[in-house]
Order: C-alpha cells, then sequence, then structure tokens
C-alpha cells in the first residue's frame, strides 16, 4: 500500500503539466467581470501607490491572482478585470502575469479602465455602477451567465461548481456565502435563508443576524461573489442606474432589491468535509498580517503546494534563496518561515515570517512573526517582530521596529490595535516613487 502511495505521489511531482478543469458549454458561456478597483484604504500605507488587488501576498504573488487563478483553474477562461483606483501597478501586473491567454479561441484577461463611457461622463460610483458602464461590453461577449467577484480577497475556490449550482435551480442570481458565528456575521451582509437556501432577505451589517436553518448560532456571510442570468442582470442593472436614489451597489441595491421577486439562493462555500473553506478579506493591516502569518504554519488552512490547483503569477527572475555563515550568534537560518527567490539570510535569524523575493537581511539581525515585502535591506544588528515592511525599504543598522510601540509612534510608523507594526519608505524618509530622500 505505501509502495503504491510512494508511486502515485512520484508520478504527480513528475508531471510537467498543470491539469485545469475542461471547459464546459456552461463555462464557455460565462463571462467573469472581477472588480479590482477599490482604494483599500484601511490599509493605509500599503495601498497609497497601489490598488489593494495589487498588493503583495504570500512571498511571491499579488492578492487578484487569487482569485484569476480561481477562474482559470474552474475551467473559466473569458475574464474582464475593472479598475479605477491606482491602477497602474496592476495594469503592468495584469500584462506580464495574464498576457498568456489566446483570445482567437474565446479566452482572455482584458482590462476595463473607468472610462466615463456613459452619459453622465463620471467613474465608477460603485459596483452595480461599474459593470452598468460597461453593459455594451458584456453585450458584445453575449454570455448567459455573468459571475461578479471582487479582486481583493484570498482564497482558492472552484467556480464551477457554484455555477452548475446556480444553472441546475434555475436561479436569477446566487451568491457565495460563507458560514460565520453570528458574533462575527456583525461585520457582513448576511443572508438570512430558508431550508433549501433560497435567500429570503439580505441584511447589510446587522446586529443580530440570523442563524441558518438547523445551525443556531451560525449565519451566512456574502463572500461577495455572485452569479447572474445575463438576461436578468441586464435589466436589474438599467432599473438601477435610473434610481436616483439608488447608491449604485449590490451589496446596498441590488441583491436586496431582487430578493423578493426574483429566484435568489444562496451557495455555502464548505470543503470536502462540509465545513467552512478558507476565505479571508485582507482588508485591514492586521488580517493582511494574520493571512500571512498562517501561511507559515506547518499544515497551514491555504494549500499553496497544490499542483492541481496552482496560483498563477508573474515573477521576475533571481536565483535561489541563500542562506549563508554556521558561526555561533551569525547563523543564516530561517524557522517556520517562507522564502522567496532572490532573497539572501546573511548570518541573520529569521523565525515565523514570509520573505518576499529580493529582500537581504545582514548579519545578526533578527526579523520573527514579520511579513517583508520585495527588495527590503535589512542592516547588521536589526530587530523586527510583528510587522509589516513595505516593498524598497532600506532599515538602517541596529534599527529596531516593534520593539517598543510608543517609539515606533513617535517615528511615524503606524501601529494597529494588535500591535502589528508597518513601515513604508515615505516613513523612513525613502521617497522612492516621488524621486526625494530626506
Amino acid at each position: 500500500m505505501a509502495k503504491e502511495s510512494s508511486k502515485v505521489t512520484q508520478s504527480k511531482l513528475y508531471q510537467y503539466y498543470v491539469d485545469t478543469k475542461t471547459a464546459t458549454e456552461y463555462t464557455r458561456k460565462t463571462l467573469v467581470l472581477v472588480l479590482a478597483g477599490g482604494e483599500g484604504s484601511r490599509l493605509k500605507g500599503l495601498t497609497k501607490w497601489r490598488a489593494k488587488p495589487a498588493v503583495p501576498f504570500g512571498g511571491k504573488y499579488r492578492i487578484i491572482d487569487f482569485a484569476l487563478s480561481n477562474c482559470i483553474n474552474s475551467g473559466l477562461r473569458r475574464i474582464g478585470v475593472l479598475t479605477q483606483y491606482k491602477s497602474h501597478s496592476l495594469i503592468r501586473h495584469l500584462h506580464r502575469a495574464w498576457g498568456f491567454m489566446r483570445a482567437e479561441i474565446g479566452e482572455f484577461v482584458e482590462i476595463l479602465p473607468a472610462q466615463q463611457r456613459t452619459a453622465k461622463k463620471e467613474w465608477y460610483k460603485g459596483t452595480a455602477d461599474a459593470l452598468y458602464q460597461n453593459i455594451d461590453i458584456m453585450h458584445r461577449h453575449s454570455p448567459d451567465y455573468v459571475i461578479v467577484l471582487g479582486g481583493d480577497h484570498i482564497y482558492t475556490m472552484d467556480y464551477s461548481k457554484m455555477l452548475m449550482k446556480h444553472v441546475l435551480s434555475e436561479a436569477d442570481l446566487t451568491v457565495g456565502c460563507i458560514e460565520v458565528p453570528c458574533e462575527e456575521a456583525t461585520d457582513f451582509g448576511v443572508m438570512s435563508v430558508d431550508e433549501e437556501l433560497n435567500i429570503t432577505k439580505f441584511t447589510e451589517k446587522p446586529s443580530e443576524p440570523d442563524s441558518i436553518p438547523g445551525k443556531p448560532g451560525t449565519a451566512m456571510a456574502s463572500m461577495g461573489i455572485y452569479i447572474f442570468s445575463s438576461s436578468f442582470l441586464y435589466n436589474v442593472l438599467m432599473q438601477d442606474a435610473d434610481d436616483e436614489t439608488s447608491s449604485n451597489d449590490f451589496g446596498r441595491d441590488i441583491i436586496p432589491n431582487s430578493i423578493a421577486n426574483h429566484k435568489s439562493i444562496a451557495y455555502p462555500f464548505l470543503n470536502e468535509e462540509g465545513n467552512p473553506d478558507f476565505w479571508r478579506d485582507v482588508g485591514t493591516v492586521d488580517s493582511y498580517w494574520e493571512a500571512n502569518m498562517d501561511l507559515c504554519s506547518v499544515d497551514p488552512e491555504l494549500n499553496l503546494y497544490d499542483r492541481n490547483w496552482p496560483i498563477w503569477t508573474y515573477q521576475t527572475q533571481h536565483p535561489p534563496a541563500k542562506f549563508v555563515f554556521d558561526d555561533k550568534g551569525r547563523r543564516g537560518e530561517a524557522i517556520d518561515s517562507m522564502v522567496a527567490g532572490g532573497v539572501i539570510i546573511s548570518g541573520a535569524r529569521v523565525k515565523r515570517s514570509v520573505i518576499f523575493f529580493g529582500t537581504h537581511v545582514h548579519s545578526y539581525a533578527q526579523v520573527k512573526d514579520s511579513v517583508i515585502l520585495p527588495k527590503v535591506n535589512i542592516g547588521r544588528n536589526c530587530t523586527i517582530l510583528k510587522a509589516v515592511i513595505d516593498k524598497g525599504c532600506f532599515i538602517a543598522e541596529n534599527t529596531e521596529i516593534g520593539v517598543d510601540h510608543d517609539e515606533d509612534r513617535r517615528r511615524g510608523f503606524h501601529v494597529t490595535k494588535k500591535g502589528v507594526v508597518m513601515v513604508t519608505p515615505e516613513m523612513l524618509g525613502q521617497n522612492l516613487f516621488t524621486g526625494t530622500n530626506s
């Protein structure tokens, strides 16, 4: 038995290509629209020069790579990405990482920036307005179904299963949901459902969320993933655009107004054991830090090593990570950590941290419980604890970060309620994007 298992494992490792979902008549007639224009202001300095979906994550990826990889791995190859806020970094990444699709056979990742396409000449005012301003482009692709999802969450999900549930249920609208304890559901839009998971009510951030039938104390929270039958979607978008009292948002307007007169169902995101699967909204510095730290666990909930569900991305060419020196007090080592290519740990100690590509940690430095973004230089004798260090920071020798929070605040660093210290080049007087240093 063990021999057979070893043979199967060896065969999987030897395979030189990836098995993704085969396209079906339903996935071929589905258009995916990824909402990637959010400002992400709660991430503070991490989104000062980039849109939230473009924020690096997990050592080598961008946040948007997870939603797009889910599409490709689910057999969905017609994708539009709607951009708006400081989108240059995001668009550049999309060109580099997702330009391998062949439009001649109906595969594409198409960038749809805010273009003031309607008579009002306005930027995207809300999620529903973003789709309405591109309704002519949707018609051009003539889909039977439209999947709308956010580009700023971390998870792996087979959208084709949700699509088939939508098709077989003959629903007008299907909402992807995650089961959460009622006390946590107050931060989400909550679906009230019956025994067949038909949505009976939608409440935005309720003080007393309704429980799922048969699961007291558990609520159905929206993941911001929607599947529409296209004719229904066109109608509700046009009605919403004509409503001067609407905020032109799916969560606030489209979903609540559609439930009473149209078939709307909830689709719970569950693993093979029937429990809620991994899904994270990394919208704050604390949640971003926690999601990265999860990856350092011995058996993390998010499996980045599944060869049949890879997370695709663009990566610059770097040599393998290198660990040098083995002297007492000067040993290059990383424990319970993820270390990307091009990193040099030179006589330094790294523990339970995520180190992005191109970073150099010099001798006698200590990095613990931290997320170090690309191309950071950490000088000798530095101590960095429970921190997020933004791309391109130069940390001078003997610097301490996360040791004394009062001192961190005095120096202009951002300290969260949970004690995570965020440092950007600007906070260090290194204004990489304006060309001036203090």
